[in-house]
């Protein structure tokens, strides 16, 4: 059965060019058919005609970098920077959840994804000390349910998260220590036979719910455990994620751990290669970019989250000269707040602005929003077949209303979709070429009785969550003096100034 989206402006083809004439689109099952003048593709009986006159079809926006484990820690935390703030999201003591409450976790962020034009999220879950089937199957039937399409990895690691950083031995107390590096992880082996039956069930090439290969960040895994990360992704074609040089304690950790950089650590361990992003890589030498550009590598860039934990503004615009694919994605909403990609498009162009006074260098609204799209499929392994409005890719799209106050007057869609739209245009999104949102509103759940549930569900466990707080405390009185001796130190390279230190 045809679907004919009719009567629509669009941004078409790899270029994303604003075509202000009507077109109609076609669409074969997950697939766009073809793209013709309003009116003029041949209809048969039985075809659905969804009528959008007017709307501006754009492709979906690809979310690369998401955390679900994060959704109900929205806004608990505010000025703390990464090494502080993140353990709070990963508490000596954390929260326990029963399946359902992991379902509804989950569909937090898959329904701002779909309110915010994304229609693909990769989603970073922390599993915690164990593998649990039950809530694992719970997050993938939240995509499932919620129709949009989802890359689960399972931010894994091998060392305990306390002897990622530099200096604990000589800074933690023996006590705290020996108590950090008991917490319980599922092992190397447990990991790969996990992921050895995810993969033939859930590869993301054949499923809109898949998983990838997530090894959390290069310092809280063993070199061992990174070459069976890539190992395995290649045997499988799988995607890679990793968080590489977040924030410049994380120079120093390099510094500390490897005698190098980071990125010529994963280069010279043959992990770089395409297919595999590199997330935040903010503090960034010439030499560590050019060894991204050579290896075919994905820089995955969160804005947003840069901003909100302090870590810094990334050389986008560097990355992009040197020939990088860049990718964009939110980062988890404990930090951000919000998941909203439309803000994270918005503010990938608008900080790019504060570095370097030559404006012509500054990043346009189109190249953001190209890096939203067609950077987020070149990233996942899905060039050429996601992230564009042509024949042959597939039906990832989303139509805004124009006559909104965001697009009046029209004079420039999309300067005007990447820094005022924020998701209240949406009009139609569609998904492997099925309609998943209509007139505004989802078609396959039912948010209003889901938000309810979550709002209920959240002041269950709220005392809870202020518990696992509590529990955190000793480990930041110790990180913090951490931070201060990183911050102490000389890096032993230069990197593009990604902070403005008073």
């Amino acid at each position: 059965m045809t679907v004919i989206l009719s009567n629509v402006r669009l941004l078409h083809g790899v270029e994303q060019q604003y075509l202000p004439e009507l077109f109609d689109v076609a669409l074969e099952g997950e697939w766009i058919a073809a793209i013709a003048p309003a009116g003029t593709l041949p209809r048969a009986e039985g075809d659905t005609v969804v009528p959008l006159d007017g709307c501006l079809l754009t492709p979906g926006l690809i979310n690369g970098h998401q955390h679900s484990h994060e959704h109900f820690h929205k806004g608990r935390v505010e000025n703390l920077p990464l090494e502080l703030w993140m353990h709070y999201v990963r508490a000596p003591k954390p929260v326990r959840l029963t399946p359902r409450q992991v379902y509804l976790r989950t569909l937090i962020g898959a329904i701002e994804a779909l309110r915010s034009g994304a229609t693909t999220v990769v989603d970073d879950c922390n599993m915690g000390g164990s593998i649990d089937r039950d809530s694992l199957d719970a997050i993938y039937q939240a995509y499932e349910d919620a129709g949009i399409r989802a890359m689960v990895g399972f931010s894994m690691m091998d060392r305990p998260l306390v002897d990622s950083f530099p200096f604990v031995d000589a800074i933690f107390p023996e006590e705290l220590l020996a108590q950090m590096r008991a917490i319980a992880r599922p092992s190397p082996d447990a990991w790969f036979a996990f992921l050895g039956e995810e993969v033939q069930t859930r590869h993301p090439q054949t499923n809109r719910v898949g998983v990838l290969v997530a090894p959390s960040a290069p310092q809280r895994c063993t070199p061992g455990f990174l070459a069976r990360c890539r190992a395995f992704a290649d045997e499988h074609a799988l995607p890679v994620i990793t968080h590489v040089q977040e924030t410049r304690l994380q120079i120093v950790t390099a510094q500390a751990f490897y005698g190098k950089p980071m990125v010529q650590y994963l280069d010279e361990q043959g992990f770089l290669k395409p297919g595999t992003s590199l997330i935040h890589a903010v503090w960034l030498s010439d030499d560590e970019i050019a060894r991204i550009a050579a290896s075919g590598a994905t820089v995955q860039h969160n804005p947003w989250s840069n901003l909100m934990l302090g870590s810094g503004v990334q050389p986008t615009r560097r990355l992009l000269d040197a020939g990088v694919n860049v990718s964009l994605g939110s980062d988890g909403c404990s930090s951000t707040v919000t998941g909203n990609m439309l803000n994270v498009v918005g503010s990938a162009a608008a900080l790019s602005k504060i570095r370097g006074k030559e404006y012509s260098r500054w990043l346009t609204a189109a190249e953001a929003l190209r890096a939203g799209t067609l950077g987020g499929a070149g990233a996942l392994g899905m060039a050429g077949r996601l992230g564009a409005i042509a024949p042959g890719y597939r039906a990832d799209l989303v139509a805004y209303r124009t006559d909104t106050i965001n697009f009046s007057p029209l004079t420039d869609p999309v300067r005007q979709l990447v820094y005022a739209e924020r998701g209240t245009s949406i009009d139609s999104t569609f998904v492997a070429g099925r309609c998943v949102m209509r007139n505004g509103r989802l078609t396959d759940i039912d948010e209003g009785a889901i938000l309810r549930e979550i709002a209920s569900t959240y002041e269950d466990l709220k005392a809870e969550f202020d518990l696992a707080d509590q529990s955190v405390g000793p480990l930041i009185a110790q990180m913090e003096k951490i931070v201060d001796r990183a911050s102490a130190l000389e890096a032993g390279w230069k990197t593009y100034m990604a902070r403005l230190d008073e």
